[in-house]
């Protein structure tokens, strides 16, 4: 059975996107056989992997109202192992869709289901929200990676979301932990950095991963061409980071 991980902040701009896509493809890359669903209705993940769905074509939207079978709706990306579950611009009306449907937290949990004995682990890249959304892929996960900004308001927020996990972990998923938190877009030039950084130690203690993603304009450029940085450019310093990001995650599996 697969490993199911939510990655999530629903803070913008904090790199969330970019590390879901970036970690999965180099934990593809490792022999691990992975699937990505994209829950954003800016579907920059799956565009970000090379997967764009035509019109007519199954998505996770088809998927949560019941309109497509699963399997209709993977798609081979262009990393080997690493299938995606594509997003599109339609999601963004299915918070109001679900409302009428039972038992409408656990809707992707029963969906994933299907599938997760095929697959190592299975990343859910969440929208920048706390809505319905969220909160189905928060019930259909073993964990969460949380990426974080480190700025100043880099912890603003961060009670709400771990609220929201808080009860999620009390109604709706007990086993749901946090798998690590990331600190992203680092520049080492400022101060202040460091400082944030060492608040999110503080408070999140030994979950803080210890590689830090950099500030890098080469993981910028990558998901317009639709490749993650292992295939853009793989000795870039956001590349490198990214990899040794992998290892770490896997070493701790």
């Amino acid at each position: 059975m697969a490993k199911i991980i939510s990655v999530t902040n629903q803070k913008g701009g904090v790199g969330k996107t970019t590390s879901c896509v970036n970690l999965a493809a180099y934990v593809a890359n490792a022999g691990k056989r992975v699937l990505l669903v994209d829950m954003d209705p800016q579907g920059n993940a799956c565009a970000s992997l090379g997967v764009e769905p035509k019109e007519g074509q199954a998505s996770i939207y088809e998927l949560l109202l019941g309109g497509a079978q699963i399997k209709e709706a993977i798609y081979p990306s262009v990393i080997k192992r690493l299938d995606v579950i594509p997003s599109t611009v339609d999601l963004a009306g299915a918070e109001v869709d679900l409302v009428y449907v039972e038992n409408r937290e656990k809707v992707l949990k029963e969906i994933l289901k299907e599938v997760d004995s095929n697959y190592d682990f299975i990343f859910i890249d969440c929208p920048p929200s706390l809505g319905l959304l969220t909160v189905n892929a928060l019930t259909a996960s073993n964990s969460i990676i949380i990426p974080i900004q480190c700025e100043y308001f880099a912890l603003v927020g961060l009670g709400q979301l771990m609220n929201t996990v808080r009860l999620i972990k009390k109604h709706l998923n007990p086993d749901i932990d946090i798998e690590g938190v990331l600190l992203t877009m680092k520049d080492n030039r400022s101060n202040l950095v460091n400082q944030v950084a060492d608040e999110i130690k503080k408070y999140f203690n030994e979950k803080v991963y210890t590689t830090v993603i950099p500030r890098n304009v080469r993981l910028a450029e990558s998901p317009s061409h639709g490749k993650p940085i292992i295939l853009y450019d793989n000795k870039s310093k956001g590349a490198i980071s990214y990899k040794a990001l992998s290892e770490e995650f896997l070493r701790k599996q």
